[in-house]
């Protein structure tokens, strides 16, 4: 089972053009990075990927077709990742609220970060959906093995995502540096993250 090379170039260009649009990942990779630096922007990039990579494995055993078939089962996800994310906002403000107080950043640790990020991205169902329409559309029918063709193009998009995401997680973690150096902004920092994740709670829900 080989998969079409032209049909994979084409796979390729349109996923790197769907990793390089901004998104709900790439909008909290962006918050992490600006409001806790590189470090926790890379991890949150981890994050995403191991999300992905679930849902790759999902679609590629036919499981997600179970949440396109059960509406009950979609909004409950699609629910429970809103709330997670409005959870994630509130701690963030919160966090500024704290670095006010001692004049310096409130970190959070890398392993929460990675936990957050995974479960940010587990939580939204809409990327089962997504998955489920755009990856058959690149599978070779007559050369079989369609299961594993799912895999290997989930595979590669989830390790296009990463490589964008890291770009863009290194960039927004300068910048966050930049001005954590120039400018008591801390505290802004913290509350514009926290409200960007409630912000894509409320896309998750009504778009």
């Amino acid at each position: 089972m080989l998969i079409d090379p032209g049909l994979l170039a084409v796979f390729l260009v349109a996923v790197l053009v769907i990793c390089v649009t901004p998104g709900p990942d790439m909008l909290y990779i962006l918050a992490t990075s600006v409001s806790q630096g590189i470090r926790a922007g890379l991890v949150a990039s981890v994050g995403m990927s191991l999300g992905m990579l679930v849902h790759t494995v999902l679609v590629s055993l036919g499981l997600a077709a179970l949440m396109a078939a059960v509406p009950v089962l979609f909004d409950v996800i699609k629910y429970v990742g809103a709330a997670y994310l409005v959870y994630i906002g509130v701690r963030a403000w919160l966090d500024s609220s704290s670095a006010s107080e001692v004049q310096e950043r409130a970190v959070v640790p890398l392993r929460t970060v990675l936990w957050r990020a995974t479960m940010t991205n587990l939580l939204n169902p809409k990327i089962v959906l997504f998955y489920l329409a755009f990856l058959p559309q690149f599978v070779d029918a007559d050369a079989g093995g369609a299961g594993v063709q799912l895999l290997v193009l989930g595979l590669l998009f989830v390790l296009v995502g990463l490589l964008v995401d890291s770009v863009i997680a290194l960039a927004a973690g300068r910048l966050g540096e930049w001005l954590h150096r120039r400018h008591r902004v801390d505290t802004l920092l913290n509350r514009i993250a926290g409200t960007v994740f409630v912000a894509l709670a409320a896309r998750l829900v009504f778009l």
